[in-house]
């Protein structure tokens, strides 16, 4: 019989999520007749009592198991050799923080497989927390605003018990009845962003509509990318060369920035693209934009006003496009900045639950094919001790000297 373990994490700060809630856990039990045994942690939403109330057994040594399931990496000195292990391990950008983990994944002769790299036969991603990462980011948006014009204040959402609460807390915000919210990307971030907006009972309008027509309540639009950036040679924006070949175009949000007093991020952003929001458009003496809540969050990247990530317990920072620097919040002419990047972490009893949902649906089944084609392409390294055929770009990256510097993490993980 296969076992299964599902670590502690083991990162620091600590991660209190899980890839699987105790329900869900013996819901796989009963269904596949696999055992599975669940690391000791004083730091998950799920207590320990709460998977043994369902006859999971709890113990601090996880050798015995075949599958060993977390969320974010595993520390190099909690691996054990020969093992298969499945969770984000961020190294298939060739992140410099994560080099030494995976060398020593080779060295010990693991099996990882990456949750980022499960993906269908067209690429879509299967399971991820992004979704979350756009509730929670929407939320810190409208909070962020509440502070800065003291018309309202909501909880921190990780002070919530849960999403039911934290949806409660939107009964308390008092928008201006002509404020206005854009939101760009698309996909499950954006999916939920939209599921807050709604539940603020903010009305989705049009990009056109949100531009040029006036609104007596707060209304919110979806900008898709061919909206937020034209072809420098004024030719008609194809969605599909943004994506494979965006060096030709330039950003085209200056008419959103007029228009909006917050704006959400919930896009991908590849290096080689343009900015969205520039410093110049801050600048702009009809820029009305007062809050920027970057899911995101791409250092460097799209959004001028973004300089660092912020954390769960000082979500908000404020930028001064004069200077280009960080200032006090309330600062004249600043915008306050919410850049937490990793938000699913301030709901980690909804996020491990919607996340769990997406492994027990599509995944876990194919954990216990003999062939399956999701699973070897989520696969980076075999027992072997050799990367798979699809990640052998990586060999340069492994073979370098170790670079210590801790990670931040991901937002959409």
């Amino acid at each position: 019989m296969l076992k299964f373990g599902i670590i502690r994490e083991g990162k620091n700060p600590p991660d209190r999520r899980t890839p699987l809630t105790p329900g869900q856990v013996r819901l796989l039990m009963d269904k596949f007749q696999v055992e599975f045994y669940v690391q000791s942690s004083p730091y998950r939403a799920f207590s320990d009592d709460e998977y043994r109330e369902r006859g999971i057994p709890v113990t601090e040594d996880l050798s015995m198991c075949d599958v060993i399931l977390g969320v974010k990496e595993v520390p190099v000195d909690m691996l054990i050799p020969e093992k298969t292990y499945i969770f984000f391990s961020h190294t298939i950008k060739k992140q410099p923080y994560n080099r030494q983990m995976l060398q020593e994944i080779l060295r010990r002769k693991i099996r990882l497989i990456d949750y980022e790299t499960m993906v269908d036969a067209k690429g879509k991603r299967l399971v991820g927390f992004g979704k979350y990462a756009g509730i929670v980011g929407a939320y810190n948006g409208l909070k962020a605003y509440g502070l800065l014009s003291n018309a309202y204040h909501l909880k921190p959402a990780y002070q919530c018990f849960d999403l039911a609460e934290m949806l409660d807390e939107l009964t308390k915000i008092q928008l201006p009845v002509d404020f206005k919210i854009a939101i760009t990307g698309t996909g499950r971030v954006c999916e939920g962003v939209i599921e807050i907006m709604r539940a603020a009972d903010i009305e989705q309008v049009s990009p056109y509509e949100y531009v040029f027509r006036d609104h007596t309540q707060p209304v919110f639009a979806v900008i898709k990318p061919t909206q937020y950036y034209k072809r420098k040679d004024g030719k008609v924006a194809r969605k599909s060369e943004i994506y494979d070949n965006p060096i030709g175009y330039e950003s085209d949000f200056l008419h959103f920035a007029r228009e909006s007093d917050l704006y959400i991020t919930a896009h991908y952003w590849d290096n080689r693209a343009p900015y969205i929001l520039t410093n110049e458009m801050l600048l702009d003496p009809f820029c009305r934009i007062k809050v920027v809540a970057d899911i995101s969050c791409d250092i460097g990247g799209p959004i001028a006003c973004t300089l660092r990530p912020s954390t769960i317990e000082n979500p908000i920072y404020a930028y001064d496009p004069a200077s280009r620097s960080e200032v006090p919040l309330n600062t004249p002419n600043s915008i306050a900045v919410m850049a937490v990047d990793n938000l699913p972490c301030e709901l980690p009893r909804d996020a491990s639950e919607g996340f769990g949902k997406e492994l027990m649906d599509k995944i876990f089944s194919e954990l216990l094919k003999s062939h399956s084609p999701i699973i070897e392409r989520a696969t980076i390294t075999l027992p072997e001790g050799v990367l798979a055929q699809r990640y052998e770009y990586l060999a340069d990256y492994v073979s370098q000297e170790s670079d210590l510097e801790v990670s931040t993490g991901q937002n959409s993980k």
